[in-house]
């Protein structure tokens, strides 16, 4: 079997509300990964770009997009709205697989923050359409305890060591989860990973568990 062609890097306008993304790939990529941005960030943000890029240097294409309007960014109830949130994951989900150049790839998905929580309630909705998730500095708390124990995609949470009420939450939040769920803690690390080589780190942890489950 051939391998699949690269995706054209794309600038796109994604349904319902209009949201910009930018997808990119590289040669024959194994995978598609979508991005969930946290609060106060968008499809710019430089540790979202930073592991997009270790991502499609591992063999995956990425899709980095907001997830609100512009306008809707302003209203801060909108900001904290996981299922809102997960409605757009779910709507960039099925607006690529209506695509020809990227229906047939597997699909992970990569939260930050608030975004990690939208990523599971949107894994917990789709079921085997999503293959694999990871949470960077998350709150999969915000997710709730129904969804989390729906969740079916393997989940790698990664937590800054120096996180410590952020890591705690992590914890309680893996032992509502049935599927496959790991913790990795990045020593030193605080929720940002701003510390040198602590956001490197993330990002081998995270291309090694979507390439691990994506191109199973």
């Amino acid at each position: 079997m051939s391998p699949p062609p690269p995706i054209p890097d794309e600038r796109l306008i994604l349904p319902p509300a209009g949201m910009e993304g930018l997808l990119a790939s590289p040669p024959a990529p194994v995978g598609l990964v979508l991005f969930a941005h946290g609060s106060g960030s968008s499809r710019l943000s430089p540790r979202n770009r930073q592991v997009a890029r270790a991502l499609r240097e591992a063999g995956l294409a990425t899709l980095l997009f907001d997830l609100l309007t512009e306008a809707e960014a302003q209203d801060r109830h909108k900001v904290f709205d996981i299922p809102l949130l997960a409605d757009r994951l779910a709507a960039a989900m099925d607006a690529l697989a209506a695509r020809p150049a990227s229906a047939a790839l597997p699909v992970g998905l990569f939260g930050a923050s608030t975004g990690a929580a939208a990523a599971l309630r949107a894994a917990a909705a789709r079921g085997a359409a999503v293959r694999a998730v990871v949470s960077r500095g998350g709150r999969p708390d915000l997710a709730g305890g129904g969804a989390l124990s729906r969740v079916t995609a393997p989940t790698l949470l990664i937590v800054g060591g120096e996180d410590r009420e952020v890591l705690a939450l992590n914890r309680s939040a893996a032992g509502l989860m049935t599927c496959p769920v790991s913790i990795e803690v990045v020593p030193g690390a605080t929720h940002l990973f701003e510390e040198p080589g602590a956001l490197e780190e993330v990002a081998q942890l995270a291309a090694g568990w979507f390439r691990r489950w994506l191109a199973a």
